[in-house]
């Protein structure tokens, strides 16, 4: 059985809510910032994405649908949940190109009509099919870049292989119409999270790397991509910014190429949604700094991540990691399964977390 299927079933014995506890009671987070859950009662949360009306939408791919959560009221709480597409195989990528809503489904990307207004999607387009489905990781994620094309991250099949498909465990590129395929960068074996830098236009990814190595090899990793970068998978991975050969493959010529990642992190920590901070409610220091949701580890013997982190850049380049938002980790025992983090419409950050279904509002308020 693949750790696809697998996944769901130990999250559900691994995470262990407090019957009656509001599920934020538990987070800290710097002064001045409050925590809040802003929806919940989700299958599964996944990706998200702001309409041009400033509502926010979730991918749920455990109930094949994307859903918009309007706060019209601007309480910090969805009014409603409105299903803006159904019947998907497994959506999970969100973005917008010209007002039309992207999905990144189970092989393919789909764009829709999508009215602001009553927040439903139709007049479906697949722009791109015939994308490696199944496996290890299964998602799709989706992005509109600068240059107006798309990219798609896919994730490796396994957890060490070979890959016959050479778009596994690569990001790809397309024009806006879903042609021209093109390679941007390969042996990320899952590079769930992918963002464009605000002001230097490059791209950037989060990569979970392999498991069964050990409980600190090899580290996962964010990264600036380098185009046409090889970044070891699944013959190498660096550690401690050196190369070093997988136990199981060798080829010294793939590792003698393989491209450094910009920042390691803890190994199995599992990094997957990334976003840069570029709205105005929290303090100035934290203007350009990269939000990174981390998941958690599952296999690790002493459990790693289930939190928040900031990154904090200059110049486009990171200049340290530091904890941000903690707490669904405490003693051993797990309260969350973070997966992505997009900054709002009003400034505030959300946060969705799959192990408990919910999306939280994570905003800032000064002290008076």
């Amino acid at each position: 059985m693949g750790v696809s299927r697998l996944w769901p079933a130990l999250l559900a014995l691994l995470i262990l809510p407090v019957p009656g506890e509001p599920q934020e009671a538990r987070i800290s987070l710097p002064p001045g910032f409050t925590i809040s859950v802003f929806a919940s009662g989700f299958d599964r949360a996944r990706f998200m994405a702001v309409d041009p009306r400033g509502t926010l939408l979730l991918s749920d791919p455990g109930a094949g649908k994307v859903l918009a959560l309007p706060d019209a009221d601007r309480d910090g709480k969805a009014d409603r949940v409105v299903e803006v597409v159904g019947g998907l195989s497994r959506p999970h990528g969100l973005a917008f190109q010209d007002g039309r809503l992207l999905v990144g489904d189970a092989d393919r990307v789909v764009r829709f009509r999508y009215d602001p207004a009553t927040m439903k999607a139709g007049g479906p387009e697949v722009l791109i099919e015939g994308l490696p489905r199944g496996g290890n990781h299964p998602y799709k994620t989706v992005i509109v870049g600068p240059d107006r094309r798309l990219y798609v991250s896919i994730g490796s099949s396994c957890n060490v292989c070979e890959e016959r498909d050479p778009r596994r465990a690569a990001i790809m590129r397309y024009n806006a119409d879903g042609s021209g395929e093109t390679l941007v960068a390969t042996g990320v074996r899952n590079a769930v999270g992918i963002a464009f830098h605000p002001v230097t236009g490059k791209l950037w990814a989060t990569i979970n790397e392999r498991d069964w190595r050990g409980d600190d090899v090899p580290p996962d990793y964010i990264t600036e991509i380098v185009e046409g970068g090889f970044y070891g998978w699944p013959y190498c991975y660096v550690q401690g910014g050196k190369v070093h050969p997988d136990p199981e493959y060798t080829n010294p010529q793939a590792c003698a190429r393989t491209t450094l990642p910009t920042l390691e992190i803890q190994a199995h920590s599992a990094p997957i949604g990334l976003a840069f901070y570029t709205a105005t409610q929290f303090p100035a220091e934290y203007r350009g700094d990269l939000f990174v949701a981390i998941q958690g580890s599952w296999n690790r013997s002493v459990p790693t991540g289930y939190k928040l982190v900031r990154v904090r850049m200059k110049d486009g380049r990171p200049q340290g990691i530091e904890d941000f938002a903690t707490g669904w980790l405490q003693g051993g025992r797990k309260y969350g399964s973070l997966v992505d983090v997009v900054v709002g419409a009003d400034g505030s950050l959300y946060l969705s977390d799959q192990g408990g279904g919910v999306v939280y509002r994570i905003s800032y308020s000064p002290a008076r």
